[in-house]
Order: C-alpha cells, then sequence, then structure tokens
C-alpha cells in the first residue's frame, strides 16, 4: 500500500512535534528545580488541527490560542481529544461571552470590568492575572500595584484565580526582574501557576519558578503568517 502525500507529511509533522517536546523537556529539565512540576502549554496561533493532534500526542495536555476564532474553531474540530485549552489574547469587551464558553481557562485578564464581566457570565471561571512588568507601551496586562487589588477582587466575585502571567522583556535582566517579581506576587498571593517563559527565555523563567511555559516555535517551528 502507497503512503499518500497527506499522510506522509503528518507522519513527519508528529515525528518532528515529539522531538521537539522531548528537546523542550531537557531544557526544563536543566533548568529547572521542580522540572516535574512544569507543565508546556502548546502555542498552536496560525498552525492547524494536525499541529494539536501532534502535540497530543507527544503527551501535552494544554493547548493555548490567542485567537478567539481559532480556539473555537480548533476546539469543535478535535472534540475528541482530552486536551485542557487556554485563551491567551487580550479580552475584549464584547468577546468575553465567547471565550468563557471556549475557553478552560482564561488567562489573559487584566482589568476590573473583565474580571467583573466574567464574573456576571461564568461565576465560577479559572482565570489567570496577566501581569505587566516591561513598562513597554505596547504590552498588555495589569501593573504590579494593581495586581493584588485585581486577584482579590476576582476572587471576591468568585472566579478562581489560578495563576499570573506575564510576558518577560527582551533583555535579560529585564526577563529576570519579571519573573522576580511574578514570583514574589504569586507567593504572597497563594497563587498556585505561574505562566511565566517562552521558546527563547524558558530557561531563566524555569530557573525563577515558573510551572508553566508557552511554547509555539520551540514546538512547531516558525509561525505560517496570519
Amino acid at each position: 500500500m502507497t503512503t499518500s502525500p497527506a499522510s506522509s507529511a503528518d507522519a513527519r509533522l508528529f515525528e518532528r512535534v515529539s522531538e521537539n517536546v522531548r528537546l523542550a523537556r531537557r531544557r526544563i529539565a536543566d533548568s529547572s528545580p521542580a522540572p516535574e512540576q512544569v507543565r508546556i502549554v502548546a502555542v498552536t496561533k496560525t498552525f492547524g488541527p494536525q499541529a494539536v493532534r501532534a502535540a497530543v500526542a507527544a503527551g501535552i495536555e494544554t493547548v493555548g490560542e490567542n485567537y478567539l476564532v481559532e480556539l473555537e474553531t480548533k476546539r469543535r474540530a478535535l472534540s475528541d481529544l482530552a486536551v485542557r485549552w487556554h485563551f491567551l489574547g487580550a479580552l475584549q469587551s464584547n468577546k468575553i461571552a465567547r471565550a468563557t464558553r471556549a475557553a478552560d481557562v482564561l488567562c489573559g485578564v487584566a482589568r476590573a470590568k473583565e474580571v467583573a464581566r466574567i464574573a456576571s457570565l461564568a461565576p465560577t471561571s479559572t482565570i489567570y492575572v496577566e501581569v505587566d512588568v516591561s513598562d513597554i507601551a505596547t504590552r498588555s496586562g495589569a501593573s504590579v500595584s494593581m495586581t493584588t487589588e485585581l486577584v482579590l477582587e476576582a476572587r471576591r466575585l468568585g472566579l478562581d484565580v489560578r495563576g499570573l502571567m506575564t510576558v518577560a522583556p527582551p533583555t535579560i535582566e529585564g526577563a529576570r526582574r519579571a519573573f522576580k517579581t511574578v514570583r514574589e506576587l504569586a507567593d504572597q498571593l497563594g497563587v498556585v501557576e505561574r505562566s511565566m517563559g517562552m521558546s527563547d527565555d524558558l530557561e531563566l523563567a524555569c530557573e525563577y519558578g515558573s510551572t508553566e511555559v508557552r511554547l509555539g516555535r520551540a514546538l512547531f517551528g516558525s509561525r505560517v503568517a496570519a
């Protein structure tokens, strides 16, 4: 029996992703004081459903999406998979209702009005509060000074504040400051998850106690243009 081009491409994809997951786990093991506690979130923005299947076949249990339409589409197409879906994108007020239905965890919560809207629509939702430690104007996230207030308000309204998330500045010293700050905030607030580190800085994030690294390029290669 001959192998179709499609199945050959899928086989190569599954093999490549499996190897990349293995390498990512090795990077985590070499840098984290507790590597068994670090979860890989496969960020499949612009990659198709087969990329998700390849990641799950390699042992990934959590998938992150930045775009709501992609999240909705992939979740429907992959309903047979036992996978937890994280929404990583900024929350637009007119799309929060859809986001609460599509995601298991809303990871980009950064404003009091988002907390109030989520609580009114889905009062037991699980969220991560995004912390901005970058001082970069285009970055989203709550300021360090506002994070505690936001976490306490979300808890008061019945939301499960499971974690803090951050995107580090591009410099090593900036990243160190960001990861240290988020770790300390998480400790102070009794927050379990510290979603810190991506393809380029996961080692540093793990050194500072990340429990979750969000990997796209490290698993799937260069992103397809949106």
